[in-house]
């Protein structure tokens, strides 16, 4: 006990009272629990949710700052307080902080969701917007519309039989990514996806002691290291055949089937070529290096395949939980596509109240429902001192249930988005911030327009080519809507249900 003192409390003890002494700000800290001597609130740990930090901001009326008094952070919890960070203070709210794995698993933020913010950062954005997101890509968009096909022709072979929506609609995404992003479909490389996933996504979400005391991440107490090294060297094998394989058969920069892995290749150089040249649109400012293009690629594959299946899965429980609103989407449906076809992309201008659904499942389930931002410097919003580098959580989660924002939050209905309706005139595209699903101002999602085309046209073809009923005689009302806490916030069960056949026609039209 001597020694674990001498090494580590009195150290910590004295760094804490020595930075209080230098840094006492004139104004005071964000209101949040009480923190205890030495350890601050880290018994409180458990809280770092969506819903854990929303319960504090409704008991201590602020955004509350929960993690341990040596590590600032704050949660946001309102649209007003949201509006200071995301718009009015962006500059100074626009860095990412990042976890020990985060780091690690990004190849020390090589890649653009948690590279900070400067000249780097935004060519690397540009790239995404112009290039590997950008509507003229024509091959990601006919992954999707592919993807849907298929999904739609598996559902309509179990006809008649409870089947697993989540695992079909995580299928559907993963399979738009390996195409979309890699230009690929294989069984193998299906299995080998799958894998990485779940290993990541429990690595970015399992608590590390060394995140919050830096001076233990060396002893490995929670055994994560040597997890991150596993974890990462089977990534590097799963994308080092991909960038392979795609330097062995370049293609030309304007062929048609270009995937993102040759986009990013035309911006590539190695260091042991002297051959290497630079595309004329960015040349001088963007050079990836292989480090990078493996970052972007692990962006793509959580951004693009987790958060719009889960979005998808939330749409359709959230539907099949109120049947008036399923008979009025399937009347709409009826109506402008008839019952002799699939729905097209062309179609989705056409359905106004599917989208009102679609935005309504967006505002309860965000894709992502805590936004983590880091100041660069310090700040004052709404009077409170917010110190450099402090952690800010966006609780995109609780401000779309927010009380005083929305009537009747925590209900589904779509019918509020409806022309006439209370909050018709709001969007989520990061100037209304009651609905910030893909975030706002500099660090808003580059991906937004081809994960939003993904989700409508697979939920209006779900529930335009099918009936639905649930399994066993389960009553809509019995239906579980709870969640669990990860990157994304997905549903605690898989959705099931009985597809039955709707259309007059076969599902080849």
């Amino acid at each position: 006990m001597a020694s674990f003192f001498l090494f580590f409390l009195l150290p910590l003890t004295t760094l804490l009272l020595l930075s209080f002494l230098r840094r006492r700000p004139s104004q005071p800290l964000p209101p949040g629990p009480k923190p205890l001597p030495i350890i601050g609130n880290m018994l409180m740990m458990y809280q770092l949710t969506h819903r854990g930090l929303a319960h504090l901001a409704d008991r201590y009326g602020g955004p509350p700052p929960p993690p341990p008094a040596f590590l600032h952070a704050v949660a946001v919890s309102t649209p007003e307080i949201a509006k200071q960070v995301l718009q009015i203070q962006d500059n100074i709210f626009s860095n990412r902080p990042a976890t020990i794995a985060i780091t690690y698993l990004t190849y020390d933020r090589a890649d653009m969701a948690f590279a900070h913010y400067g000249p780097f950062w935004r060519q690397m954005r540009k790239l995404c917007v112009t290039k590997l997101f950008s509507r003229k890509r024509a091959e990601s968009w006919t992954s999707v519309r592919d993807e849907v096909d298929l999904a739609v022709k598996t559902l309509a072979a179990r006809t008649g039989s409870p089947v697993n929506i989540g695992e079909v609609v995580f299928n559907l995404t993963m399979n738009i990514t390996l195409r979309a992003a890699f230009g690929t479909q294989s069984n193998e490389n299906e299995a080998k996806f799958i894998s990485i996933l779940q290993e990541f996504s429990r690595l970015f979400g399992a608590f590390n002691i060394g995140d919050f005391i830096p001076w233990l991440k060396w002893f490995d107490l929670n055994g994560i290291n040597k997890r991150l090294r596993k974890a990462r060297l089977e990534l590097d094998w799963f994308i080092d055949q991909i960038i392979e394989e795609h330097r062995r058969n370049p293609k030309e920069a304007d062929a048609e089937d270009t995937d993102m892995v040759d986009d990013m290749l035309a911006f590539f150089v190695d260091p042991t070529d002297d051959r290497n040249g630079q595309p004329k649109d960015l040349q001088g400012y963007l050079r990836l290096t292989k480090d990078n293009i493996k970052a972007i690629i692990m962006d793509v594959m959580f951004g693009g395949t987790e958060t719009v299946a889960s979005a998808i899965e939330w749409a359709m429980a959230e539907i099949l939980r109120s049947p008036d609103e399923l008979k009025r989407i399937q009347s709409e449906l009826a109506q402008v596509i008839g019952l002799n076809r699939k729905v097209h992309e062309s179609d989705l201008d056409k359905l106004p109240y599917l989208k009102c659904a679609i935005k309504e499942t967006l505002r309860l389930h965000p894709p992502i429902p805590l936004l983590l931002h880091e100041t660069a410097e310090d700040s004052t919003v709404a009077g409170y001192f917010i110190p450099k580098r402090s952690r800010v959580m966006i609780n995109v989660w609780a401000i779309g249930r927010n009380k005083s924002a929305w009537k009747d939050p925590d209900a589904f209905r779509p019918s509020r988005f409806a022309p006439g309706g209370l909050d018709a005139a709001i969007d989520f595209r990061g100037n209304f911030f009651e609905l910030l699903p893909f975030g706002s101002g500099r660090r808003s999602c580059p991906g937004m327009q081809l994960g939003l085309y993904a989700l409508e046209l697979a939920v209006a073809n779900l529930l335009h080519c099918f009936s639905w009923d649930l399994p066993d005689g389960m009553k809509p009302s019995e239906l579980s809507m709870d969640d669990v806490f990860g990157l994304t916030a997905p549903r605690a069960e898989r959705l099931v249900a009985v597809p039955k056949p709707r259309l007059l026609c076969g599902l080849d039209a």
